[in-house]
């Protein structure tokens, strides 16, 4: 499975759109334009799956670079999400207010 990452897509790409220009290359799996939460438009950038790794070479080499609705797309191998840490989540206890003078802190 070859995951490819597909970047400077316009922002009115869509998913057919993206599985049309990998087609030619072999048997795409799944196709993910990724959007904004907000207004539901395209962000700029997607993610490719296809099944067989020689395949997803060969459209890394022939589209990178390529003119794509006006715009030079940037197609490699998609890495791995890193650990950002932090996140969200529980921050632990002590809250309410409480009145009494502030502390200062130096």
């Amino acid at each position: 499975m070859k995951n490819i990452f597909v970047g400077n897509l316009s922002f009115d790409a869509t998913e057919d759109a993206v599985r049309s220009l990998f087609e030619p290359y072999g048997t795409v799996d799944r196709v993910n334009v990724v959007t904004d939460r907000d207004t539901g438009r395209a962000r700029g950038f997607g993610f490719v799956e296809m099944s067989n790794d020689s395949e997803g070479d060969k459209a890394i080499a022939a589209l990178n670079g390529r003119e794509f609705e006006g715009r030079a797309l940037n197609v490699n191998q998609a890495r791995p999400k890193e650990d950002r840490g932090g996140g969200g989540g529980y921050r632990g206890g002590n809250g309410g207010g409480g009145g009494g003078r502030q502390r200062q802190r130096w």
